[in-house]
Parts: structure tokens; sequence; C-alpha cells
């Protein structure tokens, strides 16, 4: 069996492709068979927002004080709700078709009321968090197939470690945040929580590249039709990662204003 490329992405790492069995004549995953899903995954994910993006601004132009509790049961199923399904997809990677459209719902659900709250707060932030988010994706995913950005294994591995760097700077930070003890070079909008923010919106940026090849490696490694979805999902955690990143960043900015 072919190797597998490293990839920093929890739902699309080195093992993903290993353990599927190989079974004669059955449907393959394709790389247009993996497109086809993500698109379908990222409508799911629009309809998830609208329905809670509408709900939110309903509330917030009639009552904000009632915001937070119409809209954050919401948020809480889509976020926890989806973090759950998140890893039912990761260990049971044969369920993907029927999670990961589940999990882009609940996903959608999360985003529009946070995307909501920043937009009532910033008005036209997540027009430009949006546009910013599928411009980087398009633009490295053609820097992908020219050739011009080449996941060798020294990058892999640096994008591994920074990923894993930003993972434990975010735990730290919850946990410091349980005991009341504020982190503020995270959450500020000081010149070094924006550069802070940069640096984490290029490492997540950095992991669609790897997503990238791990996805046409898959492809490549026949890979049963269920990993489709699989590899849609792993995808679609990166983007979300990426816009959610960025629509941090631009509230710091737009706070300094």
């Amino acid at each position: 069996m072919m190797a597998i490329a490293r990839t920093a992405n929890p739902a699309l790492n080195k093992n993903t492709f290993l353990d599927f069995p190989a079974t004669a004549g059955s449907p393959v995953m394709t790389l247009s068979g993996t497109v086809n899903k993500i698109a379908i995954m990222l409508l799911l994910v629009l309809a998830g927002a609208i329905y809670t993006w509408r709900l939110a601004f309903e509330v917030l132009e009639a009552d904000p004080q009632l915001a937070n509790r119409t809209i954050l049961p919401w948020m809480i199923v889509g976020g926890i709700g989806g973090f759950i399904v998140a890893l039912i997809t990761i260990f049971k990677k044969t369920a993907a078709p029927y999670t990961a459209p589940l999990y882009a719902m609940l996903e959608g659900l999360f985003l529009g009321g946070i995307s909501a709250f920043f937009e009532y707060r910033y008005p036209g932030i997540v027009v430009n968090a949006v546009v910013l988010t599928f411009g980087i994706l398009f633009a490295l995913l053609i820097a992908y197939k020219s050739g011009l950005i080449k996941p060798t294994e020294n990058f892999k591995l640096g994008v591994v470690a920074a990923t894993g760097g930003v993972a434990m700077l975010y735990f730290i930070s919850f946990i410091l945040n349980m005991f009341g003890v504020g982190v503020g070079y995270l959450h500020n909008s000081s010149l070094l929580s924006i550069g802070i923010s940069v640096v984490i919106i290029i490492i997540a940026a950095l992991n669609l590249v790897l997503d990238f090849d791990f996805i046409e490696q898959g492809a490549a490694s026949s890979a049963p039709k269920y990993m489709e979805w699989y590899a849609a999902f792993g995808l679609i955690v990166t983007l979300v990662w990426l816009y959610l990143e960025i629509l941090r960043l631009l509230s710091k900015l737009a706070s300094r204003n």
C-alpha cells in the first residue's frame, strides 16, 4: 500500500486510509466525487448558518437583551453537537456518509449564530471573512495544483508541529480561563494579539495544502466510496477553523478603529 501523507488535521491523519477494506469491484473514491461531497457539505453549512443568522438578527433588532437566551442554545447545540458528531466520524469512518452531512448542518447552526453577533457589532465583517476564507482556499489550491507549493516531508512536519503548538496554546488558555486567569494577548486587540492571529491563520491555511495532498493520495490509493464523505468532512473542519480565525482577526482590527 502506498504511503499516505502526514496531515495536522485530526480528521485526515496518516492512518486514515490504512484500515479500509479493499473489496474488488466495489466503488472507489475519486477526486470529482470528493469535490461533489465538499460542495454538498458547504451547502448544508450554509443552510444551518442561514437559519441561526436570520433568527439572531430578528431578535437583535427587536430586543438585544433576549439574544443570548434565544441564540446561545442553538449555538451550543451546533457547537457541542458538531464536536460529538466529528468524533464519531473520526473513529467510525464508515459512518461518514451519514455523520458528515449532520456535522455540516450542526456546524452551520454554530457559525450562523456567532457570525450574526460579530456582524451586529462590526457591520460588514462577515462578508469580508467569507471572501478571505474562500480566497485563501482557491489561491492555495491553485498554488498546490501548479506545483508552486509542494508538501514535502519537512513542510508537513513543520505544519503539523505548528498546528500542535496552536492547539496547546488554546488548551492552556482554556484551562487558565476556567481558573479566572485571563489570557489577554490572545483575545484583546493589541498588536501582539493581532500578530498571533495572523500567524494562526497562516498555519490554518497551510493545513489546506496538506489536506489537498492527502485527498489526492487517498483517491490514488482507491479508497472505498464512503471515504469521499470522510475526506470532504476533513476539509470542512479546516475551513471552519480558518473562517473563525479570520473572523477573530477582523474583529480585533475593527475594534481598534
